[in-house]
């Protein structure tokens, strides 16, 4: 199981490195700095806002599903017919749910007419997901790991055109880029649902009542979880927006979407393990096999990047935003340290969670993460009239990483891990010595350079202390067997 992990995980970071970083960096940063930040912010804030009640999309289905197929394959082609009927009504219920939930809290014709495209983009995305549930479930990784990337790839070109053909970026509007993405959608769902057709084979979509209530009812504890888990991720910008007066939200919301674009692009690779783990997982523990080396292994390869890219993003924040934004620099650097300081306990739910969901213990995590929720509104409900953005990201770090240590806890009592205290020795080490040598790249006058520095030293001592260690990753190669 480590050599399929890491030879697709391998592939699967190849293409979303080609592919995702020119998005984020090249597409929809350069769309923010067009159309400002204010503007941004409103399609930012909607855009979390549509993600919030995503959940109504799937109720869990994608994750209860691909558990399922990783765990009875022979089960496709009646899974289908059941769900995708079930998916197209869930469908109808979220935008009802949505548009009426934005009428009571106020958004006016503009901001509707956004959501109402932002809505039907977020249906493509959970159809799209869950088709590639079928996929991933099936162990099918490297076709899942092209379709992974198709969406950007075809946002990539639609949106070049409009913003880089001179007649085309004069008129170019916030309203363009969701359009775009619109079109990026529909292909991909299309082009998705077609590669399934291929392995399971003609099917016949009803809707029988029976199966839908069995369904949902298996599914309704991931859905809890996904549903309150994107509420303690995603709320920050929406309290923003809602609760600071006139323009001043949406500024705000638009100066934390600066910061939080470079969390985001981090979490999407955070995500790639977390897709590749779930169905490897499910079937480890439906065969009996002690998960405990692939969850080590898997963790170091995590960690340790997220402990390096925080410790630079706290010191090199300035230059960071300064590269990428023309505006509110000063006001949006010192959120870039804190939130990717935050990546390192989103980094490990995306192992511990993974494994936890694998196992079904819903439950506890459910549990973990209402405490969660509790704990970001309160504290965002606190700290945005005194701090505005900065408030949002102190409550964002403090949750993700008091949501992460309970994970591990409740992973290491219902799987009976030993605690590697050498690990935990190690990893202290390495924060030590990032902090050290961050303060040191810091006497060279060409911040590039330092920068680039602390990033080689980080990776080199990694390697030095085995942290990570290339002759495991050789061997796991070699060795057909795993």
């Amino acid at each position: 199981m480590k050599r399929k992990f890491v030879t697709n995980l391998i592939l699967l970071l190849f293409l979303n490195l080609l592919i995702k970083p020119f998005w984020i960096f090249g597409i929809d940063r350069t769309v923010q700095n067009m159309v400002g930040a204010e503007s941004y912010g409103l399609y930012f804030s909607l855009l979390n806002f549509s993600l919030l009640l995503n959940i109504l999309l799937d109720l869990g289905i994608t994750n209860f599903n691909n558990r399922n197929i990783a765990q009875n394959s022979h089960l496709l082609k009646k899974s289908l017919t059941n769900i995708v009927g079930v998916k197209f009504l869930l469908a109808v219920v979220y935008a009802v749910v949505c548009l009426l939930t934005a009428a009571l809290i106020g958004y006016n014709k503009l901001q509707l007419h956004l959501l109402l495209f932002l809505i039907f983009n977020q249906f493509l995305i959970s159809f799209t997901l869950y088709l590639r549930s079928n996929i991933s479930g099936l162990h099918l990784f490297r076709t899942d790991s092209l379709l992974s990337v198709l969406d950007r790839s075809l946002m990539i070109v639609f949106c070049s055109l409009l913003l880089f053909t001179p007649r085309l970026a004069e008129t170019f509007s916030i309203s363009w880029f969701v359009y775009a993405q619109t079109a990026a959608y529909v292909l991909t769902a299309i082009i998705t649902y077609l590669t399934v057709l291929h392995y399971a084979g003609t099917f016949r979509m009803r809707l029988d009542w029976h199966n839908i209530r069995l369904t949902l009812k298996q599914s309704f504890p991931y859905a809890l979880l996904i549903l309150l888990m994107a509420f303690y991720n995603r709320i920050d910008s929406v309290l923003l927006e809602r609760l600071l007066p006139g323009s001043l939200g949406k500024e705000q919301a638009g100066i934390y979407a600066q910061a939080f674009r470079l969390l985001d692009a981090l979490a999407m690779f955070g995500a790639l393990f977390a897709g590749l783990l779930l169905p490897i997982f499910a079937r480890m523990i439906k065969q009996g096999e002690n998960p405990s080396p692939l969850v080590q292994f898997a963790f170091r390869l995590l960690i340790v990047p997220a402990i390096l890219v925080a410790v630079a993003s706290i010191f090199y924040a300035q230059p960071i935003m300064s590269l990428l934004y023309h505006e509110h620099i000063e006001l949006s650097a010192p959120l870039l340290g804190i939130l990717m300081t935050g990546f390192t306990g989103i980094a490990t739910t995306y192992i511990f969670g993974t494994l936890l969901t694998a196992n079904g213990s819903l439950k506890q995590l459910n549990q973990m993460a209402l405490a969660g929720v509790v704990l970001n509104v309160s504290l965002n409900l606190l700290l945005i009239p005194q701090l505005q953005a900065l408030g949002s990201a102190y409550a964002s770090l403090t949750t993700q990483l008091l949501t992460a240590m309970a994970q591990v806890v409740i992973a290491t009592r219902l799987f009976q891990f030993k605690v590697d205290y050498l690990l935990l020795l190690k990893l202290l080490g390495f924060v030590l010595f990032c902090i050290l040598a961050a303060k040191a790249s810091l006497f060279l006058n060409d911040r590039l350079l330092g920068f680039a520095l602390l990033l080689l030293s980080g990776v080199a001592y990694a390697f030095l202390s085995r942290l990570i260690s290339i002759k495991a990753f050789v061997v796991i190669l070699k060795d057909q067997t795993k």
